[in-house]
């Protein structure tokens, strides 16, 4: 029996009516549903100086007064080499230069006596230039034999090493009893207190680190805010990435520590969940004057989140995404 087309026209209506009602989908703030990821470097802290305290010159060794892993202040002595040779030469140089001043007075008695004698003309005048002569001569030799004492008291304080700076003792290498040439290797010392962070960020992490508002370096040690120092402009040529300086803004880690350099991205991302295929692009769906647009965002990654570039009051959709077309009308 043939139906009235009336009647089948009647029950094609509903399925009709359901093909062309929009797709339900939910679509949430971009403000609601963006997360913040994490991103890290390998890094290091390093002393900013390291000192080689060497021998000036060739004497034995006679104390050692820090070891390895010890702190020490500024002006501490470390190492003390014998002086006496040395104390014998300042003590020789002292009296050279008493007897050089004893020969400028006498030099300089004469002059006095010979300008006297010269007023009354009872010398030539050649006779009173000897004399000034002599003084100048004899002022000279006062003047070498001052440098000397001078140098001899240098060598005099070069047998006793002393600390540049608060440091912390990395290796002593002199040991009492030990002879030390001019060069000799006697200890080396790390910067206790200019310690900074040396850490290796790929260039395109670069951006978002300076953006930052939150660092820090993440080791054994404990994690302590920093802050960028400087990014060096150059890039290395074996790990293709920069080298960035950053330095404590509270208590320091240990000079060597290995650790990570920590940050928090600051732009919005996309949770790696909510994001869809749609031909070779990933991307989201957003919500435009009642109708979805796919929005493809550039170096997204399957299951990562991806850094969406969008207003933060955006729509984007959340239920229903994988059902959506580019230009689809939703409700």
């Amino acid at each position: 029996m043939i139906k009235p087309l009336a009647y089948c026209l009647a029950a094609l209506l509903p399925t009709l009516a359901l093909a062309q009602t929009p797709p339900a989908v939910v679509f949430r703030p971009l403000s609601e549903i963006a997360t913040y990821p994490q991103r890290d470097a390998p890094a290091q802290a390093v002393a900013l100086n390291r000192t080689q305290l060497a021998a000036e010159l060739s004497a034995r060794v006679a104390s050692t007064h820090a070891e390895p892993g010890e702190r020490v202040k500024k002006g501490q002595v470390l190492v003390r080499l014998d002086a006496r040779d040395y104390l014998l030469a300042l003590e020789r140089a002292r009296a050279q230069l008493q007897a050089a001043q004893a020969r400028l007075t006498q030099a300089d008695a004469q002059l006095r006596r010979t300008q006297a004698l010269r007023e009354r003309n009872f010398v030539s005048p050649e006779a009173l230039t000897q004399r000034e002569t002599e003084v100048e001569v004899v002022r000279a030799d006062v003047a070498v034999a001052a440098n000397a004492v001078d140098l001899a008291q240098r060598n005099v304080d070069k047998c006793v090493l002393r600390a540049p700076y608060d440091a912390v003792v990395r290796t002593r290498d002199a040991s009492a009893g030990s002879l030390a040439g001019v060069g000799t290797l006697l200890m080396t010392l790390d910067d206790a207190l200019r310690v900074e962070v040396s850490a290796r960020v790929a260039p395109r992490d670069l951006d978002a680190l300076r953006s930052a508002r939150e660092l820090a370096f993440v080791s054994p040690a404990g994690r302590q805010p920093v802050r960028i120092a400087r990014v060096s402009p150059a890039i290395d040529d074996a790990t293709r990435t920069h080298e960035v300086r950053a330095v404590f803004t509270r208590e320091r880690a240990p000079s060597g520590a290995d650790g990570r350099l920590v940050w928090t991205d600051p732009a919005p991302h996309v949770p790696g969940e909510l994001l869809v295929r749609r031909g070779p692009a990933l991307g989201v769906f957003v919500s435009r004057d009642g109708v979805a647009r796919f929005v493809p965002l550039e170096s997204a990654q399957e299951g990562r989140p991806a850094r969406a570039g969008l207003p933060v009051d955006t729509r984007v959709a959340v239920d229903g995404r994988n059902s959506l077309a580019d230009g689809q009308a939703i409700r």
